[in-house]
């Protein structure tokens, strides 16, 4: 094995202390000399080893990176400017200077201070941890001579051996060289596949990837015994970058470095700021001239550009690049906006069979007839006067745009669209598995946490000082009961938080109604309802969105305070908690608006007061339903173009001036490193790291949430989910590509706990829908009229109908309108929407027979809305069978092909062993026509020649 010299030639006894003694070299200035001289005798350095993807012999290529901080002693300075001035002397001074780490001094006129106790330590640590590194096979090179000052880079080149190792404990599947026809669809099917494709020609990629493929390589897991059934003609390319850097990392996890009682892998060595980042390598540059082609490139060119928003995602080219987990998201987001496409089609035809028959609603054209002469009661005490109903015109006919009868059948219709979504991803998913070769993965347990691993040594220390013989330690609950108990006191107060909030945004809203009410002018009292809703809503959305970033970063410490084993439970624990905080903050308005607001407002001469001095809140004349597609259109929209494009379009490029600014500042120092052109790993130092795929799956769960659960309110909600996510696409693949050093290949075969919250949020749609149609629209009220109460069968009358009357002498003292003229006539009776008995009646203001029938009906229609529509979503899922039939077949028959590459290697065995075994009679025969005393014992010779071969 070519492994690099400066960590090779070292004593297994002394390794630790000769690292140390030649990193001290370097930091004084010898090293760096030298690499100078050889970089003045040849053309480019750089360009041979491609700037930066290579070693320095331009052959190994780099598969990793570590980085590290250093400081250099204002002696390793003097030692520098003294070696560049004369190269015998530092040769000669190389030999007999002190080395520092043996506790002598540099001693250079003045004695100089050791560096800092900390970096020492940190150091010890790296080499130690380096030293393991090439033990476990690892070729390692050191830079420091970058112009970044102050961070050294250590780049890690896996050998072909260590690659194999790997590959072989990983399980990863490989292809064989066996290659076996894709099974083709015929007649028909086939013509109608190629007329599609003939028509999708202009919105597909441009990438080899992306083409239909007829023939498919067998895979198999790797294995070192089994090389000769893979295809090894060019060694250099069978493990593609992704591959590579994913084995890397698995060595970096599991190597540890246990000095001073320390058990610790790259993780903890990052946590614990020995390294200050580790990544894999961008392929190359993106843009720019006389670029080499590259995947990264190619990427940008085809993906990630939103000039090509029109066209199909290239998903394998994507796996190929970021890995399996990144793909699937990537996948599920394409398959998600395409699925909205029809979902926006029934939406904006339901708007529209709203704005067409807008003028034939006869309850809005009632509330419009100013000659019905409707006196309703006043909206606050004293201040407020009676008003016309017909002032509330234009209200009530936005209100029927979204409350039509069409509404029920689109809650239907995206009840049974969230089921068909499910089971669409679940057979794309598979198709993945099986083109990506992941059929029969299975993840394993995952390396612990370098946080649980420190609280493990600081409890097994305890015991120790207790003096007590333990086993291997691990953290029970009762060492995390109080971490369970602050997230539970944490998510409680969160929540109770949320709702103080709406409470104060309720109480801005009757405050300012009512302060608006006292105005004269007619204008200002017509528009009271559109204005507070407006200004209400916008309050309430950036409540949102900076209850978000603050939830999200308090999930993210509730999460890490529990101290989870594996990175896996720490995402799910993080996952949950910070979709119950965003789904409560989101959804806490929208849900008074819907089932809250109008409901405990009690009725003119009894109202329900808040301190004592405002009353509750009312519905419009119209119903709540116009306030909740307001509310819900703003919030909607404000967080997808704030939160999720200018957020992500905006913090990346401030940071990324401020990273240019730092740079501009240290380039002006040193005017010779700047005109040097950058490595590759100190551009991708540059970089952004990643930070997960958590806040990427959040916000489009949430907008998902958005589009199904109060759907019944807002059927254009999917169409601007659609031409957000077109966005969103481009956005995304663009700060994965440009902006985001490269993150390390994950193999997974499915989204995770996301799925779960996506079939979760279904159910609950269901049922939110149901409740919206029967309690906040007048969809019920109204069928119960026109088939119970209506006399000529039709809706005339309907408005007058659910308002009830009441007598302005029972109004409670000092609770009348100061001006009862303000309409120019003396009012008696005023009328309120509710189902109540009227003053002339016994019972007079009591809940009257009309409002049981109609919260019968409603909850009946709850009952069989919810059921009927389940039932719908359960057959869907039923008859829709989660593998497609012809990816069955296809894995059927590699499992076939398998088993007869396997029964051919066999049957060449065999016949081997019977070739040894006719050799080894026939030389037996032999033996016994020369020799007749070994006559007598030939059958004992023949089993012991039959013996040999069979044993090999």
């Amino acid at each position: 094995m070519k492994v690099n010299k400066k960590y090779s030639c070292l004593p297994a006894e002394e390794k630790g202390i000769h690292i140390i003694n030649i990193r001290a070299i370097e930091d004084i200035g010898y090293d760096q000399h030298e690499s100078t001289l050889l970089n003045s005798l040849s053309k480019n350095p750089d360009a041979d080893c491609k700037y930066g993807l290579y070693f320095r012999d331009g052959k190994r290529k780099v598969d990793y990176i570590l980085v590290y901080h250093y400081k250099k002693s204002s002696a390793g300075k003097t030692l520098a400017r003294r070696a560049q001035q004369n190269d015998a002397s530092v040769r000669s001074t190389r030999q007999d200077q002190p080395l520092p780490g043996k506790g002598v001094q540099l001693e250079m006129g003045d004695s100089e201070p050791h560096m800092d106790y900390h970096e020492d330590d940190k150091r010890f640590r790296r080499e130690e941890y380096e030293g393991n590194l090439v033990e476990a096979g690892l070729e390692l090179e050191r830079d420091e001579d970058t112009k970044i000052h102050g961070i050294g880079f250590v780049k890690i080149h896996a050998p072909w051996n260590v690659l194999c190792r790997e590959a072989e404990f990983l399980k990863l599947k490989m292809p064989t060289k066996k290659m076996y026809q894709i099974n083709q669809t015929h007649g028909l099917l086939k013509k109608i596949n190629s007329v599609i494709q003939k028509i999708t020609e202009p919105i597909q990629p441009k990438v080899a990837e992306h083409k239909p493929q007829t023939v498919k390589r067998l895979s198999y897991p790797f294995s070192r015994e089994k090389q000769h059934l893979f295809d090894l003609s060019d060694k250099d390319s069978f493990f593609d970058s992704k591959t590579r850097s994913t084995i890397v990392y698995e060595i970096l996890k599991r190597t540890t470095c246990t000095k001073a009682k320390y058990s610790m892998g790259i993780t903890s060595l990052l946590a614990n700021g020995v390294y200050s980042a580790a990544y894999p390598l961008h392929d190359g540059d993106y843009e720019g001239e006389n670029v080499e082609p590259n995947d990264r490139k190619l990427l940008c060119e085809e993906w990630a550009s939103y000039g090509v928003f029109y066209k199909y995602q290239p998903i394998d080219l994507v796996r190929k690049y970021f890995g399996e987990k990144i793909g699937l998201y990537f996948a599920w987001l394409g398959v998600y906006t395409q699925m909205l496409i029809p979902a926006s089609i029934v939406g904006i035809i339901v708007f529209l069979y709203g704005c067409a028959t807008v003028d034939e609603n006869i309850p809005s054209m009632e509330m419009c007839d100013q000659r019905n002469n409707i006196t309703m009661c006043p909206l606050c005490d004293k201040t407020c006067s009676y008003w016309k109903m017909s002032s509330a015109c234009a209200t009530a006919r936005a209100s029927h745009l979204f409350d039509n009868p069409a509404t029920v059948f689109f809650s239907v219709f995206m009840a049974l669209w969230a089921a068909t979504f499910m089971e669409h991803w679940k057979r794309k998913q598979m198709r993945l598995n099986y083109r990506w070769d992941l059929t029969g993965f299975e993840e394993e347990e995952d390396h612990p946490r370098a946080e649980y691993e420190a609280k493990v040594l600081e409890k097994s220390l305890r015991k120790e000082h207790k003096h007590k013989e333990t086993d291997k330690e691990k953290l029970t609950w009762k060492d995390r009961f109080p971490a369970y108990l602050t997230n539970f006191v944490g998510i409680i107060f969160m929540v109770g938080l949320t709702f103080a909030i709406v409470f104060g945004v309720i109480i801005y809203r009757i405050s300012t109604a009512a302060a608006l009410a006292i105005s004269s002018t007619p204008s200002g009292r017509s528009s009271v309802r559109v204005t507070v809703t407006a200004t209400a809503v916008i309050i309430n959305l950036v409540v949102i969105i900076i209850l978000d970033e603050v939830y999200g970063c308090i999930a993210r410490w509730l999460t890490q305070i529990e101290v989870p084993k594996t990175d896996k439970n720490f995402e799910e624990r993080l996952i949950f908690k910070a979709f119950l905080l965003k789904f409560v903050n989101a959804y806490t308005p929208i849900f008074y608006v819907a089932f809250f607001k109008g409901r405990f407002v009690g009725r003119p001469g009894d109202y329900v007061y808040i301190f004592h001095s405002f009353r509750m809140e009312e519905c419009a004349p119209g119903g709540c339903l116009m306030e909740l597609c307001i509310q819900l259109s703003i919030i909607m929209l404000g967080k997808q173009l704030i939160q999720n494009n200018l957020f992500e379009i905006g913090i990346p490029k401030m940071k990324k001036f401020i990273r240019y600014l730092k740079l501009k500042r240290r380039r002006s120092l040193d005017h010779e490193e700047h005109m040097k052109k950058k490595q590759r790993y100190e551009v991708d130092y540059n970089l952004e790291p990643f930070a997960g795929l958590t806040p990427e799956y959040m916000e489009m769960i949430i907008q998902f949430g958005f589009v199904t659960l109060f759907v019944a309110s807002f059927p254009l909600a999917p169409l601007f989910a659609l031409l957000n996510n077109i966005i969103e696409i481009r956005l995304d693949a663009k700060k994965f590509v440009t902006e985001l050093r490269r993150p390390v290949a994950v193999r997974a075969k499915d989204i995770g706990i996301w799925y779960n919250i996506l079939r979760g949020i279904g159910k609950l749609a269901v049922i939110i829908n149901a409740f919206v149609i029967s309690f906040t629209s007048d969809f019920i009220p109204r069928l119960v009229y026109l088939y119970m109460y209506s006399e000529n069968g039709t809706m005339h009358g309907f408005v007058n109908h659910t308002l009830s009357s009441f007598n302005v002498s029972d109004f409670q003292a000092g609770t009348a309108p100061n001006d009862p003229l303000d309409l120019g006539y003396e009012v008696q009776i005023c009328r309120y929407k509710d189902y109540r008995e009227p003053p002339w009646s016994e019972n007079k203001y009591d809940i009257s027979k009309d409002f049981w029938a109609v919260l019968a009906a409603r909850l009946a229609f709850v009952i069989v809305f919810q059921n009927l529509v389940m039932f719908m979503s359960e057959f869907v899922d039923w008859i829709i069978p989660d593998i497609p039939k012809d990816i069955s077949q296809q894995i059927h028959k590699e499992k076939v092909l398998m088993v007869e590459v396997f029964m051919r290697e066999e049957q060449g065995k065999l016949q081997m062993l019977e070739t040894w075994k006719d050799k080894d009679k026939r030389k037996g025969e032999n033996c016994n026509n020369h020799s007749p005393r070994l006559s007598r014992s030939r059958s004992g010779s023949l089993s012991s020649c039959h013996s040999y071969p069979l044993d090999v």
